[in-house]
């Protein structure tokens, strides 16, 4: 049985133990938050690459005592030629290879930002000690996990089709086995360019030269010129006030604004018990009234029809938990958006949290990895339309629609809270099991983490949008949900990837840090 983490010198939590060693260890040297989360950030794109890489994208949450959260915007904007003409004669994007790989990466835009704000923090530690276990794993080579050969096995048919995966991600053109070791030089070799050049390197550099050609020479629409034109934005953070804090998260074009909702629209209906009928349906029920708010208004940054924080007033939230019915679902289904990624957090002596997501969408992304560099690229620009009019419509230079959507929160008596998941549709679900059991129903962190959870919709590649339950819950909780009007499939699995991984830090007043991950995942939470 896992056990809340405590300590007083800082912590980082991670869905891969290296990861949140590397981000611990940083600690360890006198880094702070930012910097431990990116090395967190570069060790778990190279241990992880089934689930983010550094052509991805990210967003941060940044909380230094006493001031408000930063939040940063690093996802990356369409191509300058990814128009409705680009992909003429498609009905729709391509889900794998160059096709797919139609959107700017922002994520190490995103570790540049970052450290920028830190750089008021104190002197800085080096790029080289940040990216140093990144770059070891990279050459002396990661040892594959269960859910790395088990993704690989499921989509390998299809991804080998995609320029330059095999090569990478295969060994002699077999699915790598758990345990086996696997190289990967040529992202190493890039991690030391970053290093040594520094980060905007990848845009305005050598490697962001090598990039766009590579990218170019297979067939995708991303060229030099969107690599010159990225930089990753500091935005303002969406709020919402409940009773005892005020939690924080992304604006567009994030989903935040519906995992804030969410428990939003549940503190009015608050259970008097944890993993009650009453606190589940309460939850999902609120699920699906910020859902369909979210894919009415929810898309690139400028053309979001209503101001997302206009949402979240207490108004609207109370008019949203006024259509609840405590007895009875709400008709479903919807149409959720898929979505793997990684969640991290870290917090340091001082109290400066890090609240952070990293991610290439789907699954190993577009599949493509560049000949030069070794960098796999996303495929988040598959959940544009080629319709250009419709809410979320492809066209130059626009940001995609983001399952991805750190979460922070500062309670009224001084504590602070980072935390988060992957599993895309499931993140906003997930982050409200693990606050509300935490923050309104008083189980410990790890429990709130640890405890049977849910997820309504499906996960990519499944075609079932019912309600999914881990094998952990009271069957009479099961038949009560059923009898209201979910359709309740249990999964056999009692700790489920599909609820995605989590992992939560809580920041007391005192200098208590208290840390705990997901049992779901190769995770771990490393203190100092």
């Amino acid at each position: 049985m896992l056990h809340t983490q405590r300590s007083y010198g800082g912590s980082c939590v991670a869905p891969h133990h290296l990861a949140a060693s590397a981000g611990r260890d940083v600690l360890k040297q006198g880094g702070n938050a930012v910097e431990a989360m990116v090395a967190a950030a570069a060790a778990i794109a190279v241990v992880y690459p089934h689930m983010n890489a550094l052509g991805g994208d990210g967003f941060w949450l940044i909380h230094e005592p006493g001031k408000a959260p930063i939040a940063i915007d690093a996802c990356g904007p369409a191509a300058a030629l990814a128009s409705a003409d680009f992909y003429a004669g498609e009905t729709h994007i391509p889900e794998r290879g160059p096709k797919a790989a139609l959107t700017m990466a922002g994520t190490i835009g995103g570790w540049h930002e970052a450290l920028n704000v830190a750089s008021a923090w104190g002197k800085p530690l080096p790029l080289t000690t940040l990216l140093a276990d990144a770059i070891r794993h990279a050459e002396t080579g990661i040892s594959v996990s269960q859910s790395q050969e088990a993704l690989t096995a499921k989509h390998v048919e299809r991804l080998s089709q995609s320029p330059g995966f095999s090569d990478a991600l295969l060994l002699n053109g077999q699915v790598p086995r758990e345990g086996e070791r696997l190289r990967q030089p040529r992202l190493g070799a890039t991690l030391k360019r970053l290093a040594e050049a520094g980060l905007d390197d990848f845009y305005r550099g050598e490697l962001a030269t090598s990039m766009a050609r590579d990218l170019e020479a297979v067939g995708s629409p991303l060229r030099l010129a969107d690599f010159h034109a990225y930089r990753a934005q500091r935005v303002t953070p969406l709020e919402v006030t409940l009773q005892d804090a005020t939690l924080y998260n992304l604006p567009a074009p994030t989903q935040g604004m519906a995992s804030l909702m969410i428990l939003g629209i549940y503190e009015r209906l608050k259970a008097a018990e944890p993993n009650s009928f009453e606190h589940l349906h309460g939850l999902i029920e609120a699920t699906k009234r910020a859902f369909i708010q979210r894919d009415q208004n929810v898309t690139d940054p400028g053309r979001v029809p209503t101001p997302l924080q206009d949402l979240l007033s207490e108004e609207n939230i109370g008019l949203e938990a006024a259509l609840i019915d405590p007895q009875q679902a709400l008709p479903w289904p919807h149409e959720p958006a898929p979505g793997d990624t990684i969640w991290m957090g870290t917090v340091d002596s001082e109290g400066r949290s890090v609240s952070f997501i990293q991610s290439i969408y789907w699954e190993f992304g577009s599949g493509v990895v560049l000949q030069e560099s070794g960098v796999l690229w996303q495929n988040r620009g598959i959940s544009f339309s080629l319709n250009p009019d419709d809410l979320r419509g492809l066209a130059p230079g626009r940001k995609p629609f983001h399952t991805l959507n750190p979460a922070l929160a500062k309670f009224n008596d001084g504590r602070t809270m980072v935390y988060g998941t992957m599993g895309g549709e499931g993140q906003p679900q997930t982050q409200a099991a693990v606050f509300s059991r935490y923050a309104l129903h008083g189980m410990s962190l790890q429990q709130a983490i640890t405890a049977p959870r849910w997820l309504l919709g499906r996960t990519w590649g499944d075609t079932s949008t019912n309600l999914k339950l881990e094998n952990r819950f009271d069957d009479a909780l099961i038949t009560a949900l059923a009898t209201a009007g979910h359709d309740v499939e249990v999964l056999p699995e009692a700790f489920s990837d599909t609820m995605g991984h989590a992992g939560g830090i809580v920041h007391h007043p005192d200098g208590l840090i208290e840390s705990a991950h997901d049992p779901r995942s190769n995770g771990g939470a490393a203190s100092v």
